[in-house]
């Protein structure tokens, strides 16, 4: 069954969650923020999606905000980037579903539907 890292008030989340079960696709959720990804799990999803480090944290969230990231990435580099994301689930982009075939990041539909359907 799949796993999604989401958060209960996030509307991202609620919009992908909503999805998933319109589609039947069966899952199972983790709350980002009590459990968030290990520094492996990320290591992984970040392999898998082939996107930039970056792409993996919620530049909206105030903990991006008040924690200076948008500067701080600049010089971070991927090792520490991953350690801050596993420590603070609230730093990642929602929903993030890693597999062993495919990672997705944040929702955006007709990327889903090509992973999942």
């Amino acid at each position: 069954m799949m796993k999604i890292y989401s958060y209960p008030q996030c509307g991202t989340c609620k919009k992908a969650l909503a999805w998933l079960k319109a589609n039947q696709i069966e899952f199972e959720t983790i709350h980002i923020v009590d459990q968030p990804p290990s520094q492996k799990e990320l290591k992984k999803g970040l392999s898998l999606s082939e996107k930039p480090i970056n792409k993996f944290f919620n530049t909206s969230g105030q903990v991006y905000r008040q924690g200076n990231y948008k500067e701080k990435l600049k010089t971070m580099t991927e090792a520490a980037a991953i350690k801050e994301l596993a420590s603070h689930g609230k730093l990642i982009k929602r929903p993030l579903v890693i597999s062993d075939e495919y990672c997705l990041v944040g929702f955006r539909e007709e990327e889903w539907a090509s992973a999942l359907l």
